[in-house]
């Protein structure tokens, strides 16, 4: 390789002078510009310098602000989309404002930010809980019961209310501006800033208008916070040494600062807007008197506006930008930063920067006047033949010669090494590039057809709650036309699900209207999705189909998805499913009064089909709406029936009462007495007793205890039946109450060697009930379990949900003697204990098991036994499951 260098261009200038002296001429040329722009640049860089880092400032700054802003601001909204969603499903209703109170205190604990949340309507109705701390909670409250005064309650940690002397006498919530911002908007909407009427503060409140499905309005629910809050956020910013951050409104009234200033000045005990240009700060004050000089209407400010101003006589950078995202809140974000807090170590980093040039351009000519001496041609020579090598893609096969110095030699050898590997680290690259490429394309794929399952999902689960939705608000559920209610249900379920054929079956029941042999099914109500046809009329016998009946009595939900191969439906197989090429298929029972009644059946044909669990809630959601129906039917049917005999029951109740207030005043007094005596006895008050005689009194003491207590139930029974008792509801952990409901028969329990558990499903919201009264409910049926249960058995409490978590269920097992059949319709009978061997060895009133059913029916509850003669008893429980927080 030949090199033919220095015969074109400034080079025959150099003739015949060393490289050495031209390198150290041109190395300290060099050095001297950049120490001589370095200084005149140094000063007006950092002037720049100051106006980018001030810049860069306010824009973080204000982002930094408008994000927190928005972020706040979002919460109420949230908070109300949530109550609009259970609005729309019918879980709250705005004309019973009553069954708001407990909702509202539990979304205060969930949205820290809002200190209030209020409910009103167009009746006059108010309620709105305010939160004092994490224990305590003010209700104010205006309605009927009211007078539509607002009367304020305390409410402690135990959900009790106390009165407060603050009364305001015809509060109409209607008048108020969240109320007519939200009306006027119709819309979810921001009020204007207001004071409240209670206390010295400034508040902001977000507001839903509800609207029922005319379009009528119900009312207003909102969402109140302290405008201080604001300030907070504000105040946990930090803007250089002495910068601030405030809001104002586009009138000029300060909302809040970062200096901790309220927003407003107390007149006479009122809270009064405080202008901004009015502010008690300095620096405040300045930016906003500027701001009006500079634009004559804040309103003209559309944008971001980076602006700078003279405050005695020291330069002050400012940004002002309006808040997006809430079309309604018309505020304005202004950061004022002054010049001082960048320009003192700018102007102290520039004297060292000088410095160090000076420094660094003496070592510079020293080192160059070394390093020119170790510089040759040879290296020259070296940097021009590795020109030709710097596209090793085009000259694969380039090999570097420097023939002179040993140290450059070795230089070209590694340097030829260093290419060689270098076009194998490339190519290898390219082939890891092509195979990341495949991979990114694949895992793209995948997450592609993840997405569009998640959106199939979602538009599922819309499909289902919407339909759910129509079945809440139709006629024809809630008057309990069973013709009708069934037509619309069935054809509802099937488009929702896209099955074929939805029906309704229901057992046969007896001559007394019970549902004891469940013989045959019938089918109330058939829709076929396919040609739009409803009919009725089919009937399936226990006796040709003994298992398929048994499935459906054992199992709330049978899922099928493949027909051939399910044993619980192969008896259908042949005959019914197989001639209809039904493939898949989904049972959900049907529950009233505690007992299965029928079923609902849905049918897939043609393709298979695996039931999601999505799918399986909205099919259990059916079930209850005909369950719903069932019991709607009933008791119309019932009431006339229950008026006839409610005023004979009132009768009779009014005499039984007169009589039971005589009879424990005439019964108690003697009775308490001879106990006293039996009691004085015993203690040989009278002298000493015989060990016959102490065995008389001790019978005596059994006889009249056991009497006065057989006295308290009737009373207290009577009590129940009169609707005396007020049940004490409150929020009660499901663990704790059958836990401590175990240890109250613990002895009892361990004097038989019997074996006490409790199996309970994790993480169970709270019920709303009476505690002390289910904790006796409890302790009556553990107390008969162990009592008729041989030493070393079981007993133990079970606790399951239904499906839809409307219900929940609780049962006392036992393996004890059990009962026959016949015998459990007499349990809940008073004075009526069932008898065999071993109940005739008991002792007991035989009103435990009637207070039992009384006090779950107080709670809109129910009780079913089941028992087997010899293998033991089941008491289950059906309550209401009213979940705390939703």
């Amino acid at each position: 390789m030949n090199k033919n260098i220095g015969q074109n261009g400034v080079f025959p200038l150099f003739k015949g002078v060393p490289l050495r002296r031209i390198l150290v001429a041109l190395f300290v040329l060099q050095i001297l510009l950049a120490v001589g722009l370095t200084a005149y640049l140094s000063i007006r860089n950092g002037q720049m310098a100051v106006n980018e880092v001030a810049s860069e400032l306010r824009y973080e700054v204000a982002n930094r602000v408008e994000q927190n802003l928005q972020a706040y601001l979002s919460t109420p909204r949230q908070v109300l989309r949530g109550n609009q969603n259970i609005i729309d499903i019918g879980l709250l209703k705005m004309e019973n404002l009553a069954t708001w109170e407990s909702y509202l205190i539990k979304q205060l604990e969930i949205f820290p930010d809002a200190i209030a949340l209020t409910a009103s309507n167009e009746q006059q109705e108010h309620l709105a809980v305010e939160k004092l701390n994490d224990r305590q909670y003010l209700l104010r409250k205006a309605d009927k019961s009211t007078g539509y005064d607002l009367y304020t309650y305390q409410i402690d940690s135990f959900g009790q209310r106390t009165q407060l002397p603050e009364v305001i006498k015809n509060y109409d919530a209607r008048s108020r501006p969240n109320y007519q911002a939200a009306v006027t908007a119709k819309k979810f909407s921001f009020s204007q800033i207001f004071t409240p009427i209670t206390e010295p503060t400034l508040l902001i409140s977000a507001s839903q208008p509800i609207y029922n499905s005319q379009g009528e309005l119900l009312g207003v629910n909102s969402a109140l916070t302290h405008v201080s809050q604001i300030g907070n956020l504000l105040q946990n910013i930090k803007v250089g040494k002495s910068g601030q951050v405030f809001i104002i409104e586009r009138s000029g009234l300060l909302v809040a600062s970062s200096t901790k200033e309220e927003p407003f000045r107390l007149q006479n005990g009122k809270p009064i807007r405080l202008a901004a240009s009015q502010s008690g700060n300095a620096f405040t004050q300045a930016s906003v008197k500027y701001l009006e000089t500079k634009f004559t209407n804040f309103d003209e400010i559309k944008s971001l506006q980076q602006l700078d101003f003279s405050l005695n006589g020291k330069r002050q950078f400012l940004e002002i930008r309006p808040l997006q995202g809430e079309p309604n809140v018309n505020w304005l974000i202004v950061v004022a930063v002054p010049e001082a807090d960048f320009m003192g170590q700018i102007d102290r980093n520039t004297q060292t920067t000088i410095f160090l040039c000076l420094g660094a351009l003496g070592l510079a000519i020293l080192l160059g006047i070394v390093t020119a001496r170790w510089i040759t041609q040879p290296i020259l020579y070296f940097s021009t033949a590795t020109k030709d090598l710097a596209d090793f893609t085009k000259v694969e096969d380039s090999v570097v010669i420097v023939p002179g110095i040993k140290e450059v030699e070795m230089l070209g050898e590694s340097f030829n090494e260093m290419m060689q590997h270098l076009r194998k680290i490339f190519t290898a690259q390219i082939t890891k590039n092509e195979e990341l490429e495949l991979q990114v394309q694949q895992r793209t794929q995948d997450l592609q057809q993840e997405i569009q399952k998640n959106i199939n999902s979602e538009q599922k689960l819309e499909k289902h709650n919407r339909a759910l939705a129509e079945l809440a608000n139709h006629r024809a559920i809630s008057e309990g036309n069973l013709e009708t209610a069934f037509k619309v249900i069935t054809e509802k379920a099937a488009n929702a699900l896209e099955v074929e054929r939805v029906s309704v079956w229901l057992f046969n029941s007896d001559d007394d209207g019970r549902l004891r042999q469940r013989t045959k099914l019938q089918c109330i109500s058939l829709y076929e999705r396919s040609n739009q046809k409803h009919s009725a009329g089919l009937e399936r016998d226990r006796a040709d189909y003994p298992i398929y009946f048994k499935s459906l009595t054992s199992a709330r939900i049978i899922a099928v998805t493949d027909t051939r191969t399910d044993l619980r439906i192969q008896e259908l197989w042949d005959e019914l499913l197989e001639t209809k090429n039904v493939v898949s298929l989904i049972n959900t029972s049907i529950w009233v009064g505690g007992e299965v009644v029928g079923t609902v059946l849905y049918e897939q044909i043609d393709i298979p089909r695996t039931w999601e669990l999505s799918e399986q809630n909205f099919v259990s959601s059916i079930a209850e709406f005909v369950a719903l129906t069932l019991e709607v039917c009933d008791r119309k049917s019932a009431e006339s029936d229950l008026r006839e005999a409610k005023e004979a029951a009132e009768v009779a109740n009014r005499a039984k009462k007169t009589f039971l207030v005589n009879m424990s005043h005439e019964l108690r007094t003697p009775l308490s007495s001879i106990l006293e005596i039996a009691a004085a006895l015993q203690n040989e008050v009278y002298g000493t007793v015989t060990e016959e005689q102490r065995q008389f009194l001790n019978t005596l003491e059994s006889s009249g205890k056991n009497l006065l207590e057989l006295i308290n139930q009737i009373l207290e029974l009577t009590d129940i039946e009169s609707s005396k008792i007020e049940l004490q509801l409150a929020a009660t952990s499901i663990p704790e109450l059958c836990d401590s409901s175990l240890s109250f028969v613990k002895n009892l329990a361990l004097q038989k060697n019997i074996q006490l558990s409790v199996q309970i499903p994790e993480e169970l919201e709270p019920i709303q009930v009476d505690e002390r009264r289910i904790r006796q409910v409890f302790i009556n049926l553990l107390s008969n379990a162990i009592k008729f249960t041989h030493d070393g058995g079981k007993v133990w409490i079970e606790v399951q949900p239904n499906s839809t978590n409307e219900y929940i269920f609780f049962s006392v097992v036992d393996t004890g003697i059990g009962m026959l059949s016949d015998d459990l319709f007499r349990l809940f009978q008073p004075f009526i204990q069932v008898e065999n061997a071993s109940t005739r060895r008991s002792a007991g009133t035989g009103l435990g098991l009637v207070m039992v059913q009384k006090i779950v029916e107080l709670h809109g509850g129910t009780v079913h036994a089941e028992s087997q003669l010899g293998k033991g008893s089941r008491f289950t429980i059906k309550l209401p499951w009213k979940k705390v927080g939703e």
